[in-house]
């Protein structure tokens, strides 16, 4: 570092002066004093100008100054100053007392601190000079300025730490990519110590920076990003114009390549298989090809398509946005008997290709794509799509009214049975033959009740029940002129007393429930028997209406008060139909005008319906004869109780199918032997029990009847005799049943005499027991006489 002392003496010369101006210059202009006189115009007192008592050029220090002492400024000096210590020199303003110090006494300035320039460049300080002893000023205050040398203590500093730029792969050289800027604290008027210079240290040979401006460009052609994208230049900013000593700085710049379409789509290999089930349905996806492009975002979106092929109406491809595939998918049905390889062209093609780099050849790339066609057991195949069968609705059943076809689809060929689902023919009107799929008819068909019916024929594979198919069946039943017409309502007529002949009394018309293709046509008659009636006439308005007219003047309510007229009315389709429907007119008095005023009787019930009046009075009559009928009901109950207490005994079981028949059904099993209350059984099986009077068990108990009591029979050991005794008293009981009746007898008869051979009733026991008696029984007994009778010798 360089250091310059300067030391300033400051002339004063004195003189006696009215005013003083400090200068900031000096010059030899005013090295003599000069005197101004002038005469006011007012007081005419002479002004004099007197020369400055002291002046001074600018003070100039050094910076960063790392001298041993303090670094000396300059001196001030007054012209008045004897050297006697009368006077005291003072300095203040910038950094006075603490940068910058002055002797008092003899007015040398030093700087006290290392000073920086770029902190603060120059200091604006005052000096005075006072009288010790009267404190007044000798000299008038004056300013002088103290100017900072710069020296190279700062080095060269980038706006940033990290630069990021980026710029388009296959840029060409020159190409700008960024500009980068470093800054000096140093004085750039002063020396090379703020001059800049950029130079680049890391990033060669590809980009090179300007040495003053700081831009960087690109120093080789055609950069491929594919190759390398991230690249890290380093730039150094050195001052003193670049020189050796000078002080430097550095940043660091990451440059990035962006991707351009350069690249075209390539497919890793030229041939695909895929395979598909024949059942595959319209739009199942079979499989995914992609082709690589090293590129990135838009510049590697790639559309694929099909391009040729014999598969090309068989399937469609589409691209997956996301992942760049082509999907290939089926877009009709397939059918492995019809074909079972199909090939594929397919091609894929850039979306956004640039055209600087078309010269590289075409952006696109194909591959070939072979797919095959599985075989599946498919369920049968009608030949249509639905049946529609037409069928008059007077067919005889068991009549065929049409087909259905199916076939299987396999190369196998696999026979098929036809059934009719029973969910859409509830009513089993029609059937099928499971062979041949042929319809026939199983019920009568009425089309007025149903005019369609829609049922559903499914055929089956014999061998495989799995597999099967439905059919819709659509059955027209067409109308046969089954229906004759019939008046289309009820009508209630009436002819006025005072009627005149040939006039109008009513007009009728018909319906009819067939549906004739050329319309209703009705034609309306009298009845053979009634064709020249002398009251009334029928006129055919040939419009299916006919007119109802008088054929006399005068009716008299008294005479007749009611007319019956039968009318035919035919149909115009085959066969013809026709019925015979009467009118029913009443004869009433009316006003001048016709109007209806009153009629002596209601109109009479004909087929065709009933009046109001008529109903209620129906009713009444039934509600007469129903409480005569609940009166005589409870009568007969009354009379058929006491006749029933009045009766003999009445059998209390009935046989269900012959009340004379000769065998009582009872249908009751009883209980067993437990059971006492069924029937004696004891008196039948021991003939010494007493025989009380038992009470019969298939009649009513009565009491008016004495209870009869029969001999005891325990003298009777002859079983015939039992029997016979018994039937004739069954014979002679005035009780029994007035039909024939099975009987039972069981007879057991007497005890043995060899009493029981049981032990368990033995009241002796084993000790007490003698058995010898058993040698006495005979041979047959023998066995058994060794056995109990030989015990003592065993016991010995």
């Amino acid at each position: 570092m360089r250091t310059y002392s300067l030391t300033v003496l400051l002339w004063i010369c004195m003189f006696h002066v009215i005013h003083m101006m400090p200068s900031q210059k000096r010059t030899s202009k005013y090295s003599l004093g000069e005197w101004i006189t002038g005469l006011s115009k007012n007081d005419g007192k002479t002004l004099h100008r007197t020369k400055r008592g002291w002046m001074w050029n600018q003070f100039f220090l050094l910076e960063e100054y790392t001298g041993p002492d303090t670094q000396y400024v300059g001196k001030l000096h007054t012209d008045q100053d004897k050297g006697d210590g009368n006077l005291k020199y003072i300095l203040t303003g910038d950094g006075a007392g603490s940068l910058f110090i002055i002797d008092e006494n003899t007015g040398d300035i030093h700087a006290a601190k290392k000073l920086d320039r770029e902190e603060k460049s120059l200091y604006v300080l005052r000096a005075k000079a006072i009288d010790r002893k009267t404190g007044r000023q000798v000299e008038p205050e004056s300013e002088f300025i103290i100017k900072i040398h710069d020296i190279n203590d700062n080095e060269p500093k980038f706006t940033k730490d990290m630069y990021t730029a980026s710029i388009p792969e296959m840029s060409g050289v020159g190409t700008s990519v960024i500009q980068v800027t470093a800054t000096d604290a140093d004085d750039a008027n002063y020396g090379n110590s703020a001059k800049v210079v950029y130079s680049i240290l890391q990033g060669q040979p590809y980009f090179s920076v300007d040495p003053e401006t700081g831009i960087i460009k690109t120093a080789l052609p055609d950069m491929s990003r594919e190759n390398r994208e991230q690249y890290q230049v380093v730039i150094q900013a050195k001052d003193m114009g670049g020189q050796m000593g000078g002080l430097s700085g550095t940043t660091t710049v990451n440059i990035t390549l962006t991707d351009v379409n350069d690249n075209p789509p390539r497919f890793p290999q030229s041939t695909y298989q895929f395979s598909s089930p024949e059942s595959a349905p319209p739009g199942t996806p079979l499989g995914r090809i992609k082709a690589n492009d090293p590129d990135v975002g838009e510049n590697a979106e790639i559309e694929y398509n099909i391009s040729n092929g014999d598969g090309s109406d068989m399937f469609d491809i589409i691209t997956d946005k996301d992942t760049q595939e082509g999907i290939i998918t089926v877009k009709k049905h397939l059918d492995f008997e019809n074909k079972m390889l199909y090939t594929l062209r397919v091609e894929a093609t850039n979306t956004h290709p640039d055209p600087r780099f078309l010269q590289l050849g075409p952006f696109k790339d194909t591959a070939l794509v072979k797919i095959s066609v599985e075989d599946i057991d498919e369920p049968p195949v009608f030949s249509r799509p639905w049946y529609l069968i037409e069928v008059d609705e007077d067919v005889k059943e068991g009549s065929i009214i049409g087909q259905v076809v199916a076939q299987d689809p396999d190369i196998t060929k696999n026979a098929i049975k036809y059934s009719v689902d029973r969910h859409t023919d509830l009513d089993r009107i029609f059937n099928i033959y499971s062979g041949n799929g042929s319809l026939f008819i199983s019920k009568p068909l009425d089309r007025e009740e149903t005019p369609w019916h829609n049922i559903t024929v499914i055929a089956t594979e014999i061998n495989n029940p799995k597999q099967s198919s439905q059919i819709p069946v659509f059955i027209r039943i067409l109308d046969i002129n089954d229906h004759a017409p019939e008046f289309a309502k009820y009508y209630e007529t009436f002819v006025c007393e005072n009627a005149k002949a040939g006039q109008l009394i009513q007009t009728v018309s018909a319906v009819d429930k067939d549906e004739p293709p050329r319309g209703h046509k009705f034609f309306f008659e009298v009845v053979p028997e009634f064709a020249v009636h002398p009251n009334f006439s029928i006129v055919d308005n040939k419009d299916n209406t006919a007119g109802i007219m008088t054929r006399r003047n005068g009716y008299s309510r008294s005479k007749m008060s009611t007319y019956l007229l039968p009318i035919i009315i035919f149909d115009n389709d085959y066969p013809i139909q026709s019925s015979t429907g009467t009118l029913t007119i009443r004869v009433c008095a009316c006003d001048s005008q016709g109007n209806m005023q009153s009629c002596n009787a209601e109109a009479l019930l004909l087929p065709a319906g009933l009046s109001t009046g008529a109903l209620v009075a129906i009713l009444l009559c039934i509600i007469i004869l129903l409480g005569k009928y609940l009166f005589n009901v409870r009568l007969l109950v009354v009379l058929f109780t006491a006749l029933k207490r009045q009766r003999k005994k009445e059998p209390l079981i009935i046989s269900k199918d012959d009340v004379r028949d000769n065998i009582v059904t009872y249908n009751d099993e009883g209980g067993g032997e437990e059971d006492t209350q069924a029937f004696d059984i004891g008196t039948l099986r021991n003939p010494e029990a007493r025989e009380e009077s038992k009470m019969r068990r298939d009649v009513i108990p009565e009491t008016i009847f004495q209870i009869r009591r029969t001999a005891p029979l325990w003298e009777n050991i002859d079983v015939q005799d039992f029997i016979h005794r018994r039937l004739k008293e069954n014979d002679s009981d005035p009780a029994a049943p007035p039909y024939d009746s099975l009987a039972t007898y069981a007879y057991e008869g007497n005890d043995s005499i060899a009493n029981s051979l049981s032990s368990l009733e033995s009241l002796t026991t084993d000790g007490n027991q003698d058995y010898d008696y058993l040698s006495d029984w005979g041979p047959r007994f023998k066995k058994l006489a060794d056995m109990y009778g030989g015990e003592e010798s065993d016991r010995d």
